[in-house]
């Protein structure tokens, strides 16, 4: 993984931490995308938001697969929930995300949460 990654990991938490402590919990994810996609961007890095990542069955390639929320610089993708709970599916959804990307840092992260510490996961691919 580049350095570049972790910086973005790093200042991407840091956002995490502004958004929730502004906002609380209990809001719907697209409230937690908007304000952390400005959030980042105020940071100096380029985002893009609802990412078409599609996918390949039986050799046909399907343009739209599913979605990235946001997409840091093109490295770094990040997922967010506003859920009870993280569970298996959700990572596994990161991941999938960046196998099919060929990304390589994942951040998933659930605002719906009473410590927001606890629910800021790194996933890796290939590492």
């Amino acid at each position: 993984m580049d350095k570049i990654e972790n910086q973005i990991s790093y200042d991407v938490r840091g956002a995490i931490f502004k958004v929730y402590n502004s906002l609380g919990p209990g809001l719907f994810e697209s409230v937690y995308e908007t304000a952390l996609s400005y959030e980042i961007e105020k940071l100096g890095y380029v985002i893009k938001r609802q990412v078409a990542l599609p996918f390949v069955y039986e050799e046909i390639k399907f343009e739209q697969g599913f979605r990235i929320d946001i997409l840091v610089e093109d490295k770094v993708i990040i997922e967010l929930k506003s859920v009870e709970a993280l569970s298996d599916v959700h990572y596994k959804q990161v991941l999938t995300y960046l196998k099919l990307s060929d990304k390589k840092l994942g951040i998933l992260v659930n605002f719906n949460s009473d410590n927001i510490s606890n629910n800021i996961k790194r996933i890796v691919n290939n590492l």
